[in-house]
């Protein structure tokens, strides 16, 4: 229930007229019209975009104003939108302008001015004090919940409520009893220091064979749903090179991201944890230190490196690594004659895939092993990229910016081919999260499915894998394929070592934490809430919470635990 807005205004204009007596100028109301309808017009973009009303997303957006306003500027036909606003404004005035001059004539005592005003202005005190954020979820429809509820206080409430506190919000089970569940669901509960303190999750690898001291390059793809791809069912032919690249090496066909955020992709695909509710951890303070893949190829001697088409200043991308040990190159460090485009978001992927060739072949030289994590921007509203390179024009929509960003890693692996460092180089793709996934349920597993690909012909065989896994899952399996033995605190496990009745994958949006497993979906909610989804593929048929008791501890292991070793400390390395 939204409030009315005209009606909200003029209340508050005459209850500042009747109080203080001040000579307010009808025409105070235009700008006030024109930042209302200016609000709306941009709730309809984020709805456009997200699928939703004002959330955390918009608070964050807000701090990086130069890509945002530039993404805008290149998006939207923004002379237009303003020129639509001012008409529908001006038009909007002229109709109630009179009626609104009767508005500032105060005949009334200043004693009863006050009463007025005292009413008035407790009327959002009492509001704040009894009226729940919550309220308008009012149905299992996440559509139905966003339409009822306020995008100006949903934008405020996400702005106060970045981080969720989990032991306040959630349902918090016996602390002992999941540490023992997590310690098994990872095979920590046989470690020698398995027993020492709560949720201690190391444990050792130890792979049988030689160590592979083999490169590494990570290229996380942004928004890269598994749908775009003809190899899981798509008929419009965007990713010829990747379809037939996929039946060369490791295809992962049954794997999930974890969140719908690129720094949740690179959170859970860098530290291989489970997400916790409110902000990602690479956006937090105090995040550096951590155990990570980069740690462990560090400890071994690689260059670890985060390469983005962008600044790294945005999400906090540049900080967190840096603060991880790795070496950061972003868009500042490109020359002039290497940034031969950009847009809003940064360079094309081509001019990034160019700049690791560069950095492996320095690294090559100086006979040192590498690992490379790449975060490519141009599927990425405005999907604008270089002219000329794939039939789709430039801005024409997500379909091009596929279909170009499938261009552009053909065009790298091609080159790679030609390099001397290609044999023992173990190429990684994999997607940050979908381009979409806002749906009438609140986790709709189908829209964080994504592709994983492992390619070194040398190395590892052209296979299918359909375990159900996650982001979480793709460092141990990367360690795993280079035969490295570590002590371990991810979450995640070797894929090619599950059995299938194992996988499992974590999904969540910045306040839902769900499980996958066994054709089941079991998520925690705020207020101690737990939800049952039995086939969420299909006929989504809701369960009662005993139905998957032995799911529901699972659950609650990972994500208690995962929040317990961040709020301890428990995962820093000195």
């Amino acid at each position: 229930m939204r409030f009315l807005v005209f009606g909200r205004i003029e209340k508050s204009v005459k209850l500042y007229q009747l109080t203080f007596s001040f000579p307010i100028s009808v025409d105070c109301t235009y700008e006030l019209n024109l930042s209302l309808f200016f609000i709306e017009l941009s709730e309809w973009t984020f709805w456009d975009e997200f699928g939703v009303r004002f959330n955390f997303i918009a608070v964050d957006y807000l701090i990086y104003t130069h890509e945002v306003v530039s993404n805008i500027i290149e998006s939207y036909p923004l002379g237009w939108l303003l020129s639509g606003i001012l008409i529908i404004t001006l038009i909007t005035f002229l109709l109630v302008r009179k009626a609104l001059s009767h508005t500032f004539n105060a005949n009334e005592s200043f004693s009863t001015r006050l009463k007025i005003a005292g009413a008035l202005l407790l009327l959002p005190v009492i509001s704040y004090a009894v009226v729940g954020p919550s309220w308008y979820q009012f149905s299992n429809n996440t559509y139905l919940n966003e339409l009822a509820a306020n995008g100006p206080y949903q934008f405020f409430s996400a702005f106060r409520n970045n981080e969720l506190d989990y032991r306040h919000f959630y349902k918090i089970g016996d602390d002992r009893q999941l540490s023992s569940v997590i310690k098994k669901q990872l095979g920590a509960e046989g470690a020698s220091n398995a027993d020492e303190g709560l949720y201690n999750i190391k444990r050792m690898i130890k792979p049988t064979g030689e160590e592979k001291r083999l490169n590494v390059i990570l290229i996380t793809v942004e928004s890269l749903s598994a749908e775009y791809l003809a190899t899981f069912g798509n008929k419009e032919n965007i990713t010829p090179f990747m379809d037939k690249w996929f039946k060369e090496g490791l295809l992962f066909t049954n794997f999930y991201a974890t969140g719908t955020r690129t720094i949740r992709g690179l959170e859970s695909l860098t530290l291989s944890i489970p997400p916790t509710p409110g902000q990602a951890i690479v956006k937090r303070p105090d995040n550096g230190k951590l155990f990570s893949l980069g740690r462990v190829l560090q400890q071994k001697g690689y260059d670890t490196a985060f390469l983005y088409g962008g600044r790294g200043y945005f999400d906090n991308m540049n900080a967190f690594y840096s603060g991880n040990g790795y070496r950061i190159v972003d868009q500042t460090d490109f020359t002039k004659d290497e940034m031969t485009f950009t847009n809003a978001w940064g360079v094309s992927d081509d001019i990034i895939f160019n700049r690791t060739v560069k950095e492996a072949d320095k690294d090559y030289q100086n006979n040192k092993p590498f690992f490379f994590q790449i975060m490519t921007t141009s599927n990425h509203r405005p999907f604008t990229y270089p002219d000329g390179k794939i039939d789709l024009p430039s801005g024409s929509g997500r379909e091009g910016a596929v279909k170009y960003t499938d261009y552009a890693i053909h065009e790298f692996i091609e080159q790679a081919k030609t390099k001397p460092w290609f044999n023992d180089t173990v190429f990684v793709m994999v997607a940050d999260h979908c381009a979409g996934s806002a749906r009438k349920i609140e986790l709709p597993v189908d829209k964080y499915h994504i592709p994983l690909f492992i390619y070194s012909p040398k190395h590892v065989p052209a296979v299918r894998n359909d375990i159900v896994s996650s982001q979480i899952d793709v460092a141990p399996t990367v360690l795993g394929l280079l035969n490295i033995s570590y002590e371990s605190q991810f979450y995640g496990r070797d894929i090619m070592q599950m059995h299938k009745d194992e996988g499992r994958a974590l999904i969540s949006n910045y306040q839902k934490l769900g499980l996958f497993k066994d054709n089941k979906l079991v998520y925690l909610s705020p207020q101690q809430k737990i939800d049952v989804i039995d086939d969420p593929l299909g006929a989504h048929k809701q369960l009662d919470m005993d139905a998957a008791a032995a799911l529901v501890t699972e659950n609650m292991a990972y994500y208690q635990s995962a929040d317990y070793i961040w709020s301890h400390r428990l995962s820093r390395y000195q």
